[in-house]
């Protein structure tokens, strides 16, 4: 149950999330790839280091509470979360575990295509927040929840406006719809992104373990850059993306809001 994830990490502990992360766009031009990338979750309050997992200062791996929580370069961390779940109407208990799932620094290396702020309450998840960060230097988060903010469960549904602009060869424009499952055994999210015959189908599948020594090692073997490679990943699949005649679309300005919902 989540109430077992939230008291692990309430406790300061580190859960490695080896992920599988698939892309598949739809319309006229179709393209579609998958790739295994490393998540950790932690709670940013609570956190401890251990090992080649620093906190705040250059390692292996790590993390930096500035590099999330409102303006990109400026982060507040979990402060800027709790405000805007306030702000939002989500008054903060003792029994709520504020969590991030974010990949971590590599070698002082930073870059998130998307990392999620999770609430859990008992076994229950309450509400999510998803950063987004495009390559322009640019960030942008989406607001998460039922109404009331009632548990969310795998089947529900939460739609949005699309209103960032996150890859040049699609149109800020349409809806995003948001699915999560979050378990001590599997953690999924899905992101449907629609716009008329067209838009994008993003799904992420991770495994919650103990964060280990060994497996920080492995993932730097088995996937050297961290962050790095996930970046120049992002600019393989934009020149295939070309390749293919895909029209590209001018940087827009960004939303005038940092958070929406």
């Amino acid at each position: 149950m989540a109430d077992d994830l939230a008291s692990v990490l309430a406790a300061g502990g580190v859960l490695h999330l080896p992920s599988d992360v698939a892309h598949a766009r739809r319309g006229d031009v179709r393209h579609a790839f998958r790739y295994g990338v490393d998540y950790l979750l932690l709670a940013p309050e609570t956190v401890r280091p251990r090992g080649l997992f620093r906190l705040g200062r250059r390692g292996l791996f790590s993390f930096c509470a500035a590099d999330h929580g409102g303006m990109r370069g400026a982060g507040e961390g979990a402060a800027w979360a709790w405000r805007m779940l306030d702000r939002a109407g989500l008054a903060r208990d003792a029994q709520m575990t504020l969590a991030l799932m974010a990949q971590p620094r590599c070698l002082g290396f930073w870059f998130n295509p998307v990392s999620f702020w999770l609430v859990l309450r008992g076994g229950d998840l309450l509400a999510v927040i998803a950063e987004v960060n495009n390559t322009f230097g640019q960030r942008h988060s989406y607001l998460c929840h039922n109404p009331g903010f009632a548990p969310i469960r795998a089947e529900d549904r939460l739609r949005t406006d699309k209103v960032f602009h996150v890859s040049p060869f699609q149109d800020v424009a349409g809806s995003y719809e948001f699915r999560f499952a979050v378990t001590p055994s599997r953690i999924s999210v899905l992101i449907r992104q629609s716009c008329g015959s067209t838009g994008m189908i993003a799904t992420l599948h991770a495994t919650p373990r103990p964060l280990r020594q060994r497996a920080l090692i492995a993932a730097a073997l088995r996937r050297p850059g961290g962050a790095l490679r996930i970046l120049a990943l992002i600019y393989w699949q934009a020149l295939r993306l070309r390749l293919k005649g895909i029209a590209y679309r001018p940087l827009p300005a960004p939303p005038s809001k940092e958070i929406s919902r």
